[in-house]
């Protein structure tokens, strides 16, 4: 599914365009699940068949109103490659170079700063196997401290390594989420998984009432159902999360003119 029918410049290829959809789409879903902070935080993709460069959005620009052509490509030293009139987040440049330098299984890294994901970040026991969304992440989600805004280049290399080389999720101490996705689909499906599991967390612990434990053993075998569909993810394979984009995506087209009662 297209958000535009074709390339806006003969000089981007078919296969970067179709990224600049993907990720253009996933802005506009973040608005639309109320998981964006007005112009702040920030979603990146790599660009396909390039040396270490990528996709991200124009700083000023709220989420809902991203297009695939307004995204600006930059390098890993911050260079802006395709004449575009806007500039980027710092603090988005510095965490997006630094994981895109040294995961290059990574296309798509995506930040937010959600209420609960940022509630959940300042608690010291962390994400809880507290509900279903959150076993998804169990024993597979990782930390890294605060360090002020993101702002200071060397802390890249303490966050790649907080990080490692497999993680896929991390809380960013009293600062929010980020996820990571071998697809654009499925960095924001992690994301969106996420910050319900914080949600629902913080709820049940706002209620007051005992939290019903579950087992490591099912906690563990949580996790691996969440992870069966992984192996698929190779090349001439199906996607395991374009079921769920397709149905996304469906959310930024235009209502049908059809009505329930036809």
């Amino acid at each position: 599914m297209k958000l535009s029918a074709s390339p806006a410049s003969v000089t981007i290829s078919q296969a970067e365009w179709d990224m600049r959809q993907d990720l253009a789409a996933a802005y506009r879903l973040v608005a639309h699940y109320g998981m964006d902070d007005s112009i702040y935080t920030h979603i990146s993709a790599r660009v396909p068949d390039a040396e270490d460069q990528f996709l991200i959005n124009p700083f000023g620009m709220l989420f809902k109103d991203i297009t695939a052509s307004s995204l600006v490509k930059i390098d890993l030293e911050g260079q802006i490659l395709d004449h575009s009139i806007h500039d980027v987040n710092p603090a988005g440049f510095t965490i997006h170079s630094a994981v895109h330098a040294a995961r290059h299984d990574v296309a798509c890294v995506l930040h937010t700063h959600t209420v609960a994901g940022v509630a959940v970040s300042s608690l010291a026991g962390g994400l809880q196997p507290c509900n279903q969304w959150a076993l998804q992440f169990y024993n597979r989600i990782v930390y890294h401290d605060f360090e002020g805004i993101a702002l200071d280049h060397d802390e890249r290399h303490r966050l790649v390594a907080d990080l490692g080389p497999t993680s896929k999720a991390m809380i960013l101490r009293n600062h929010g989420l980020l996820t990571l996705g071998r697809t654009v689909s499925e960095a924001f499906i992690l994301m969106l998984n996420l910050d319900r599991a914080c949600r629902v967390q913080m709820a049940i612990q706002a209620s007051g009432q005992p939290i019903s434990v579950v087992s490591p053993e099912v906690c563990e075998k949580t996790a691996q159902q969440y992870e069966s569909g992984d192996s698929t993810l190779k090349a001439g394979q199906p996607d395991p999360n374009a079921r769920e984009w397709r149905a996304m995506l469906q959310r930024l087209e235009p209502e049908p003119a059809t009505s329930f009662r036809d």
